[in-house]
């Protein structure tokens, strides 16, 4: 009898857990089939559909956790916890879903593949009109806004940074994707874990239709193989801005020894200058620069490989710019080209790292002259060969013990978590664009409001943030703004874009502040704020709390900082006054809003 009652038991708990819908760990999360449609839930509101689905229900697998540790990111500690589930395809195929508690992640698998073309991806997404989204128009470096809109019928971007609008509707989209299905839920779509044999997707849409179409990918595949996770973080706003998915769902670290590998802010030559590095006395201002503000990393850009063919350098070369830099306690970057996307009239060097056997001679070059870190730039998009050829050159740069930052690049999608000397990837529309168009310069806060809950919900983002002086077009954010996204943005590589006599003519208070900023975040918090209008977040490094806060809009707006979380604390805060002057000021209690003036910003920091 009491096999029989433990039979029964057993029998009810699995019809339970086999029935739809299936459901996140802590309930808010559903996924019920309906017809040829999977309906997505939070809290009972439908969030997402995915349409043409090529199974009829999910069956319950396993309950499964993340638990592991960051050297960079939102939280250097990252906990979550998913129920799994999954449907056969045909007879050699299924679909894995994984329901965590602040989204969805889904593959697709494949066994018994003999000399096969990459399987058609059966991915749609059903975004209705009418619907608040904001998406990105997809290109090779993922440099773009994020517009706010409630319709798929937008016009093209084209020109140099999308400076005109053609006449044609626009139907490819790049990740993320966020929208706003129901007043106060959002979800954002994106992918992650990249790894051997895998192009990245992105999205087509005919009408309300977004399907997934992998990129470029000629193998031929035999044996077992699966597509990239299809991720999609649902929830408030909170969640979507504090959310690890994408991590979580990647492969861990392939690698143990991580003690060569310090996060940290660098001071960054081309802003300024709309040049690379082949002048010596400007690399100089520059260490000396990062010097003086105790800043650990300097980048010497483009070009310095024809540094020895400037008469005014006196014959000084690289190795004389790197070991200078190292002389002042100030650890060097060095930048090459990818040699794949833009090389013809491109600056160099070129050519020296798409061999194996040149990237490891290279790369040993680096390692002995002291060389701390690579920024490796102008990739050409999503295909599996570029995708190849990433994870190559992570791979070598860590035998190397070179940190590494991609540029021109496509979006983080989970190998900071593999490799963890992988610590930016650019993939944004940053603000290296007031070099390069008018336009950025009237867009800037807005855009700047936006990619606290579009790019960086996703990985680190090199904005290179932070100017206070003009580049080539103006920009009208203003100083607390500027400062307010070095703690905003997150970047294991933090570059600051100003010059070093702007820097150098701030307020000591500001000068310290960037001389003693974190860049790895032991805790992040979404405060107050919506896409486009303003961005509150609390970041904790140790029991020190960096709050920063963005206005975008061109009025005066009062943000909400409810820091009661934190509780009593000596607080510095950097603000602007209507003059646009820093107004620096000790707070003794810790405010519940703050006054910004257009397109203005404030840094509050607290320490117990």
């Amino acid at each position: 009898m009491r096999k029989l009652i433990s039979a029964l038991l057993f029998l009810g708990t699995s019809l339970l857990l086999n029935a739809n819908p299936a459901t996140s760990p802590n309930g808010k999360l559903t996924a019920e089939t309906t017809g040829n449609k999977l309906v997505i839930c939070f809290e009972g509101q439908t969030v997402l559909q995915l349409a043409d689905i090529p199974f009829d229900q999910l069956e319950f697998v396993r309950p499964v956790s993340a638990d592991y540790r960051m050297l960079e990111g939102k939280r250097l500690h990252c906990t979550n916890e998913a129920s799994e589930y999954q449907a056969p395809i045909g007879k050699y195929a299924r679909i894995v879903m994984r329901l965590y508690n602040d989204g969805v992640a889904f593959r697709y698998e494949y066994t018994n593949l003999h000399n096969s073309k990459v399987p058609a991806e059966r991915t749609s997404y059903v975004i209705p009109e009418g619907t608040k989204r904001w998406m990105q128009q997809w290109s090779d470096g993922y440099e773009g806004f994020f517009p706010m809109t409630t319709t798929a019928e937008v016009k093209t971007l084209a020109g140099f940074g999308g400076s005109f609008t053609t006449n044609r509707i626009n139907t490819h989209w790049g990740y993320p994707l966020l929208m706003e299905p129901a007043e106060g839920v959002f979800a954002l779509i994106t992918e992650a874990n990249i790894e051997r044999r895998q192009s990245a997707s992105s999205l087509f849409n005919e009408g309300e239709l977004f399907s997934v179409v992998q990129d470029q990918n000629d193998l031929l595949l035999s044996g077992d193989w699966h597509t990239p996770w299809r991720v999609v973080i649902i929830g408030k706003l909170g969640d979507i801005v504090e959310s690890t998915l994408v991590t979580d769902v990647s492969e861990p670290a392939n690698y143990t020894d991580t003690t060569w590998i310090h996060p940290g802010v660098v001071s960054w030559i081309y802003w300024a200058n709309n040049h690379g590095s082949n002048d010596f006395s400007i690399i100089k201002k520059y260490v000396d620069m990062a010097a003086t503000l105790h800043l650990p990393y300097v980048l010497i850009d483009a070009e310095w490989d024809e540094m020895d063919k400037i008469a005014a350098n006196e014959g000084k070369t690289i190795e004389d710019a790197v070991a200078y830099a190292i002389s002042q306690g100030v650890k060097p970057l060095i930048w090459y080209n990818s040699s794949i996307g833009w090389v013809d009239g491109a600056p160099g060097p070129k050519y020296r790292l798409n061999k194996p056997e040149d990237r490891e001679k290279e790369f040993a070059w680096c390692e002995s002259i002291g060389v701390a870190g690579v920024k490796i730039d102008f990739f050409s998009g999503d295909t599996q060969a570029n995708m190849d050829y990433c994870q190559d050159l992570i791979e070598s740069a860590a035998r190397h013990h070179l940190l590494v930052n991609f540029h021109g690049a496509p979006i983080p999608r989970g190998w900071q978590r593999t490799y963890p000397n992988l610590l930016s990837t650019e993939g944004v529309f940053g603000a290296e664009w007031y070099n390069n168009v008018p336009h950025f310069t009237e867009k800037a806060a807005r855009h700047n409001a936006t990619l606290p809950y579009t790019r960086n919900v996703i990985g680190p983002m090199d904005y290179t943030p932070c100017a206070f002086s003009d580049s080539q077009h103006p920009h009208i954010t203003s100083n607390a703004h500027e400062l307010a996204l070095t703690v905003l943005y997150e970047s294991g590589l933090q570059h600051l874009a100003d010059r070093p006599e702007s820097f150098l003519a701030q307020p000591q208070a500001v000068q310290d502040f960037l001389g003693n900023l974190p860049v790895a975040w032991d805790e992040t918090r979404f405060i107050s704020g919506y896409p486009g209008e303003s961005a509150v977040l609390a970041r904790r490094s140790g029991d020190t709390w960096f709050v920063a806060g963005i206005n975008g809009l061109d009025d005066p707006q009062t943000l909400a900082t409810d820091l009661s979380f934190i509780g009593k604390g000596k607080a510095q805060l950097f603000a602007d006054d209507a003059s646009g002057k820093w107004k620096i000021s000790t707070v003794k209690k810790l405010p519940a809003e703050i006054a910004c003036q257009p397109r203005g910003g404030f840094v509050l920091v607290v320490r117990p």
